[in-house]
């Protein structure tokens, strides 16, 4: 049997930030909330019930959480620096579909959030 595809996914990581253009947006800080889909091969997981036969997502988590926490202006800057990490750290990755929304943004309008989404490539 093979699978056609395979993806980890982590969905809605919350997490309490400091990004944004605004001077107030960087001091009072966001909600904002990341999804990951990641392609990648389990195979070895699937058959065996080993975890070194795929990807840890407690450290994916953990390497989202690092990066979040460096405040930059942009969320499109974020998504890539946090791609660029995850690449770097998992080598098994093919792709990455990185979501990323900041709740209740500060533009004078009645929004839920705002959000970006991109899809990497190895």
């Amino acid at each position: 049997m093979k699978a056609q595809s395979m993806n980890i996914v982590l969905n809605e990581m919350k997490f309490y930030s400091f990004h944004g253009v605004l001077p107030q947006e960087n001091t009072v800080g966001a909600v904002y909330r990341v999804s990951l889909n990641l392609e990648t091969d389990f195979s070895e997981a699937a058959a065996t019930d080993n975890l070194e036969g795929t990807i840890n997502y407690a450290e994916v988590h953990e390497a989202v959480k690092e990066e979040m926490s460096i405040p930059v202006k942009l969320l499109e800057h974020l998504a890539y620096r946090i791609s660029k990490r995850l690449f770097a750290d998992f080598p098994t990755i093919k792709s990455i579909e990185i979501t990323i929304f900041k709740e209740n943004p500060p533009m004078g309008a009645d929004c839920k959030d705002v959000g970006i989404k991109v899809k990497y490539f190895r």
